[in-house]
């Protein structure tokens, strides 16, 4: 494999590019290549591989950034939907607080839950008991929480729900893009290795034409 510990894969694609344009249309280059077996047939092929490399690398671009749109809008609705239930808990808790049933039927008793499932839980069962009672929703209209209310933070739940399933599936899909990346470089860091090398050979006494194809000779 070409050793590009400090190049990112945008810079490596670039360093390919060049070195493989060069190696076809710099004459003097081309002619010693093509002597050492690198003629425009076996350089096409190299290009061909660089290109499927470079739509592959393209793809996971596209999917990282649709996973970052997608983890963006699950965190803000997540955290709309917290700073909703955090109020009307503790409005709720202060309206049910002398009546211990509806404390626990509303999972109103103990603490928040730390876990996400847990958590979605717990505001689930709090605004679906509130919505199908209207004797709890009597009680809670005394401190502003509406029937209404109740409705529109049920729908903020659902849509919750789907935000975190778009997020996982594009998440999904950016990781099984990333490996398909990494082969795809793999494939052509290798050919590139021995492309390099036999470069290396042939333009051992040409430096200036080594580094017209990305490779820096040491003074």
């Amino acid at each position: 494999m070409a050793s590009r510990t400090k190049l990112t894969d945008a810079e490596t694609l670039e360093l390919y590019r060049v070195a493989l344009e060069n190696a076809e249309t710099q004459p003097e280059i081309a002619t010693i290549m093509t002597d050492l077996g690198y003629n425009s047939e076996v350089i096409g092929e190299g290009k061909e591989l660089l290109e499927l490399t470079r739509n592959v690398y393209e793809n996971n671009q596209t999917e990282d950034d649709e996973t970052s749109a997608a983890y963006a809008s699950y965190s803000s609705k997540k955290e709309e939907l917290e700073d909703i239930y955090s109020y009307d808990r503790k409005k709720a808790k202060v309206v049910f607080r002398k009546d211990p049933v509806l404390l626990e039927q509303l999972a109103l008793d103990g603490s928040i839950p730390r876990s996400y499932v847990q958590w979605l839980e717990t505001v689930r069962k709090f605004y679906s008991v509130a919505a199908a009672d209207t004797e709890i929703q009597n009680k809670l209209a005394r401190l502003k929480i509406s029937a209404e209310d109740i409705t529109a933070t049920n729908t903020k739940v659902t849509e919750l729900e789907a935000a975190r399933s778009e997020y996982l599936r594009e998440k999904g899909e950016s990781q099984e893009a990333t490996k398909a990346k990494d082969s795809a470089f793999a494939q052509i860091d290798d050919w590139m290795s021995e492309f390099f090398a036999v470069a290396k050979i042939g333009l051992e006494d040409k430096p200036q034409l080594l580094e017209a194809l990305g490779k820096t000779v040491k003074s």
